[in-house]
């Protein structure tokens, strides 16, 4: 009997986080837990996309319809993100499957989202020529990855001697304070933050329902860390985290620029390393710097922290060019409107 490999959209639980738990390359993105955070989250819906044999997993696919209008406009503001990218099982095999689910992919999804891309977070050299024949185009995207598995001390030596001074400066006055949210009314609190910080960035920003039911799934289980910064009772500045395996995920983050004289941001970094560091934790993800020939502000404040600069790119996928375009231009005219 030939057992051939198929496309579902169902796996049992316990063979998708086996999958995933066992992968080298498995990230927080491909688990369950963050598949159910999208699905509670307005604006998103998680889809799944495994190619299987006998049971067994063979390649992985995640992409999280995102859409920022609905009603009419439905079509033009939906994409898709596979967050993590595509998993595959090492080796032909693992290869072959994932041309399958690349192939099926396209032809189901109908044009609809606009586009999908594949944020990678680990070296995918070895397939992307398939990711590229299946219309997945690689483009560079920079990201930062710090070392947590040594000690504090010898991680805040690391950072640039400018950062590093602000730092030491803060904690001796201790100004700031920082600590971990622990109660679900708190997220409130940090996605304040959040939104103005995005508001004057002029970029949209996922809707308050997102990061409660993130906390909501992830945090009991110890998945998931909103940490938040304090000058006297007034909350500077926020930065939420993902935890998985040994890698903490840099997710979210926000600063009130009005207290930057204190450097809450610099200070709750640190603060956030220092804690992976003495948990465990071997890597910090900084979860993006951005384009390498575009200006990034945020680049550079990620650079000061002295880690190792990597390009494992993203793979995008368009699925209706015309229409993609028109919403691109719809798009930066109302950032233009924004900010006037």
């Amino acid at each position: 009997m030939v057992v051939k490999v198929k496309v579902t959209h169902s796996l049992a639980e316990t063979v998708w986080r086996d999958f995933v738990d066992r992968h080298p390359a498995g990230n927080i993105f491909h688990t369950p837990e963050m598949f159910r955070v999208f699905a509670q989250a307005k604006g998103h819906r998680p889809t799944l996309w495994a190619a299987v044999e006998d049971g067994r997993v063979l390649a992985l696919m995640l992409p999280v319809q995102i859409t920022l209008k609905g009603g009419p406009l439905r079509r033009l503001t939906t994409r898709a993100v596979v967050y993590g990218s595509v998993l595959c099982a090492p080796g032909t095999e693992g290869y072959k499957a994932l041309d399958l689910l690349l192939r099926t992919y396209p032809r189901e999804v109908d044009g609809f989202p606009l586009f999908t891309e594949l944020r990678n977070l680990s070296d995918l050299e070895a397939v992307q020529p398939i990711l590229q024949e299946r219309g997945f185009v690689y483009e560079d995207h920079l990201n930062y990855l710090l070392d947590l598995n040594r000690p504090p001390e010898e991680i805040l030596q690391g950072i640039g001697s400018r950062t590093r001074k602000h730092i030491r400066r803060r904690l001796k006055r201790g100004e700031v304070t920082v600590h971990e949210v622990k109660e679900r009314q708190q997220v409130a609190v940090c996605y304040a933050l959040l939104r103005e910080t995005y508001r004057l960035a002029q970029v949209p920003l996922a809707h308050r329902s997102l990061f409660e039911a993130a906390f909501d799934v992830l945090h009991r289980k110890g998945m998931i860390r909103f940490t938040l910064a304090r000058v006297g009772d007034t909350p500077v500045a926020i930065s939420a985290e993902l935890l998985y395996k040994d890698v903490i995920y840099g997710w979210y983050g926000g600063v009130d620029r009005a207290y930057g004289s204190y450097a809450p941001n610099e200070l709750l970094t640190w603060r956030i390393l220092e804690w992976g560091a003495k948990n465990g934790y071997k890597v910090y993800d900084f979860g993006g710097a951005g384009k390498p020939d575009e200006e990034y502000g945020v680049r550079d404040f990620k650079a000061k922290f002295g880690g190792e600069l990597v390009c494992y790119g993203r793979n995008t996928c368009e699925h209706v060019p015309f229409l993609l375009k028109i919403s691109r231009t719809g798009y930066q005219l109302m950032r233009g409107f924004l900010s006037r």
